[in-house]
C-alpha cells in the first residue's frame, strides 16, 4: 500500500505505508511464553505475574482480557495468535496507571497531609486583564477532578451585592449566585472527596454577611461547619466526603489585611483604621456574625505577618491555610526550605501566580510540591507543559483530586531535620529504566498533511522526570522519518533519589529542519503509580484531552537500590 503527496501540480511524492508490527523482543516473548503459536489463558497468566508485575492475577483476570480482544478480530478459543497478544500489550486496559477511578491510598489523615487539585480564579475563561467571566470554567474544572474553587469577590457598582470578578481589571463580571450554583451541582461528579471553595473577598462586613447568608442557603447540609475539635488539625478527606468547606479570612483578618495594604506608613493612623473598621462589626449583631460569618469559615486564611521572616513560624493551638505567590515561593525555597516543609506538615500553604502572568500562564508546580505545599493555584484555562504536570499528578489515586504526601515531607530524620529538597547528599533509592518500542494512532487522530503536507511525519519522543532538582533530567530519541508509526526501540535509565515525587513526561513532536516542529502527543505520570511491564502508553494533546488512537508502547522496569 503505497501514500501519496502532491508536491505541485504535475508532481505526486509517494512512500510505501507500513503498519504497526510488534517489535522483534515482543515476539520473541510471546515465543518464550506460547505454545503453538498461540497464547493459552495458564500461559497468558504466567506472563502476566513474571513480566508484568501483577501478582495477584488469576484466570478470571487473564479470561476477562480474552473477552476483550474479542472486539478486535484477533481472539481463537485455543488462545490468542502473536497479533492478538501485541493488541492486548497496546490496549486501554493495559495502561501504566491502576484502573481510573480506583483510590487506593489511605484517606483518614489530615487535609494538610494531601495534596490537593487546586484552580486559580477559577472563573476566568482566558487571560487575567479582559477575558469573560463565566461559570463554565468552573464547571469543566470540577468535572476534571479539581477540588478547589477560587471566587473573588467585589461590591457590585451599587454597592449593595457582591459580585465575581478580576478587580482591578477590565474582566468581565459574574452572577455570585450562578457561580455558587455551579459549585453545589457538579462538585462530587467525578470525586466524592471534599471541594474546598476559598474566597478571597474585597466585601465591606455588610456585603460578607450577605454573602455569609448565599452560601449557607445554597449548600445546606452539605457545608461543612467547623468545630473546636479540629482547632489544632484539619479533619481527613474521608471524614469530609460530599462536603464543601469555605477558606478565606476571617472579619478580623480580613481588617487587618485591607489595612496593611493600604498606602499610609502612619502607624497611628493604620490603627484608627483597624479600631473603626472592628466597630463596623462590633455595630451588627454580634451573635449573627459568627453563625454566618466567622463560624461559615473551616478552613482559615492567615496573613503573612512578619514577612518573609517570620510567615512561617505557625502557631502550635491552631492550624491556618497561608497564602504566598510563587515569588515568595522561590524566595523561600533557595533559603528555608527544610522550614517550608515543617510548616505544611501541620498547615495548609497555598501557591497563587505571580501578578504579571497577564496571560494565565503558570509556573513550576514541582516547587511548591518537593516542599510539601497543598495547594498549588493552577490558570486551568491555560495550556503547555507545566499544565500537562498538574494533569499527571493528580492522574494518581484514582483521580480522586487528593494525592497522598510522601512519608519524606510528613517525617523527621533521625536527627529530627525536616527533608530539604535542595540537598546535594540525597542517596539513590531507585533505577527507572523505560524502554520505548514504537508507536502508532497518529494516521488515525490527524489529517494526511496534518503534520508535513509533502511527506510522512517524522517523529521523535522526548522522555525525562520532573521532581526534586538532582532527579529531573531528559532524552530523547532519534528521529524515524517519513513515518506514521515509528520505531525507536530505546532505553533510558534514571537514577532518582525521591521516586515519591517524580513525574514522568513524555512528548513526541514532529522534526522540522525548517520550521519549529510539530505536537503531536504528550502524557506525564505520576512515578509512583507507574506499573512495571510492557504498557500502552495513551497520548493527550495541548489541552490534556486523551488522543483516541495515538500511543507509545514503552517498558518500564523500577529497581530499587
Amino acid at each position: 500500500m503505497k501514500e501519496s503527496f502532491k508536491v505541485c501540480f504535475c508532481c505526486v511524492r509517494s512512500f510505501k505505508v507500513k503498519t504497526s508490527e510488534p517489535p522483534q523482543e515482543i515476539k520473541k516473548l510471546f515465543d518464550d511464553y506460547s505454545g503453538d503459536s498461540r497464547m493459552s489463558v495458564d500461559e497468558m497468566l504466567r506472563f502476566v505475574i513474571q513480566v508484568q508485575g501483577e501478582k495477584y492475577a488469576d484466570t478470571n483476570y487473564v479470561k476477562d482480557i480474552f473477552h476483550r480482544l474479542k472486539h478486535h478480530g484477533v481472539f481463537h478459543p485455543r488462545g490468542i495468535h502473536l497479533e492478538g497478544f501485541y493488541r492486548y500489550l497496546l490496549s486501554d486496559f493495559n495502561s501504566p496507571l491502576p484502573p481510573s477511578g480506583e483510590v487506593w491510598q489511605d484517606m483518614n489523615e489530615p487535609l494538610s497531609h494531601y495534596f490537593l487539585y487546586t484552580g486559580h480564579n477559577s472563573y476566568l475563561t482566558g487571560n487575567q486583564l479582559n477575558s469573560r467571566s463565566s461559570t463554565e470554567p468552573i464547571v469543566k474544572a470540577l468535572r476534571s477532578g479539581v477540588r478547589v474553587i477560587e471566587l473573588d469577590l467585589w461590591p457590585s457598582s451599587s454597592g449593595k451585592e457582591a459580585e465575581v470578578r478580576h478587580g482591578g481589571t477590565l474582566t468581565s463580571r459574574e452572577d455570585l449566585q450562578k457561580c455558587l450554583d455551579a459549585v453545589k451541582e457538579n462538585a462530587f461528579e467525578v470525586s466524592e472527596y471534599p471541594v474546598v471553595l476559598t474566597l478571597e473577598d474585597h466585601l465591606p462586613p455588610d456585603l460578607q454577611k450577605k454573602v455569609a447568608k448565599m452560601v449557607s442557603k445554597t449548600f445546606g447540609e452539605t457545608l461543612f461547619q467547623c468545630t473546636d475539635e479540629y482547632k489544632e488539625s484539619f479533619p481527613s478527606p474521608e471524614a469530609l466526603k460530599n462536603k464543601i468547606l469555605i477558606s478565606t479570612k476571617p472579619p478580623k483578618e480580613y481588617l487587618q489585611t485591607q489595612v496593611s495594604q493600604s498606602a499610609t506608613t502612619d502607624e497611628s493612623v493604620k490603627a484608627k483604621k483597624v479600631a473603626d473598621a472592628e466597630e463596623l462589626i462590633q455595630d451588627e449583631d454580634e451573635e449573627t456574625v459568627s453563625v454566618e460569618y466567622r463560624d461559615l469559615i473551616s478552613i482559615h486564611a492567615g496573613n503573612r505577618k512578619g514577612g518573609l521572616k517570620n510567615c512561617l513560624n505557625g502557631d502550635p493551638n491552631r492550624v491556618i491555610r497561608l497564602s504566598m505567590s510563587e515569588q515568595w515561593l522561590e524566595t523561600l525555597a533557595k533559603n528555608r526550605g527544610p522550614d517550608l516543609v515543617k510548616f505544611t506538615q501541620r498547615n495548609i500553604l497555598r501557591i497563587f501566580p505571580k501578578t504579571t502572568r497577564f496571560d494565565s500562564s503558570n509556573y513550576d508546580p514541582l516547587v511548591g510540591w518537593i516542599h510539601g505545599a497543598q495547594m498549588v493555584a493552577f490558570n486551568m484555562q491555560s495550556h503547555g507543559r507545566l499544565l500537562w504536570m498538574m494533569q499527571g499528578m493528580f492522574k494518581a489515586n484514582g483521580g480522586c483530586g487528593y494525592v497522598k504526601k510522601p512519608d519524606v515531607l510528613l517525617s523527621n530524620g533521625h536527627g529530627g531535620e525536616n527533608f530539604d529538597p535542595s540537598s546535594k547528599s540525597l542517596k539513590i533509592k531507585t533505577i527507572l529504566k523505560v524502554k520505548i518500542y514504537n508507536g502508532e494512532g497518529w494516521n488515525l487522530d490527524f489529517p494526511q498533511d496534518y503534520f508535513d503536507r509533502y511527506s510522512p511525519p517524522d517523529f521523535y519522543a522526548r522522555i525525562g522526570i520532573a521532581g526534586i532538582p538532582l532527579d529531573t533530567t531528559s532524552y530523547r530519541t532519534e528521529t524515524d522519518t517519513d513515518e506514521w508509526f515509528p520505531v525507536w526501540d530505546k532505553e533510558f535509565e534514571f537514577a532518582l533519589r525521591v521516586p515519591e515525587l517524580a513525574l514522568l513526561c513524555i512528548t513526541v513532536k514532529d522534526y522540522d529542519s525548517n520550521t519549529q516542529n510539530d505536537f503531536a502527543g504528550q502524557t506525564c505520570l505520576p512515578l509512583s503509580e507507574i506499573r512495571p511491564g510492557i504498557r500502552a502508553v495513551r497520548l493527550y494533546d495541548r489541552a490534556g484531552e486523551v488522543l483516541k488512537h495515538a500511543r507509545l508502547l514503552v517498558r518500564f522496569v523500577l529497581e530499587p537500590r
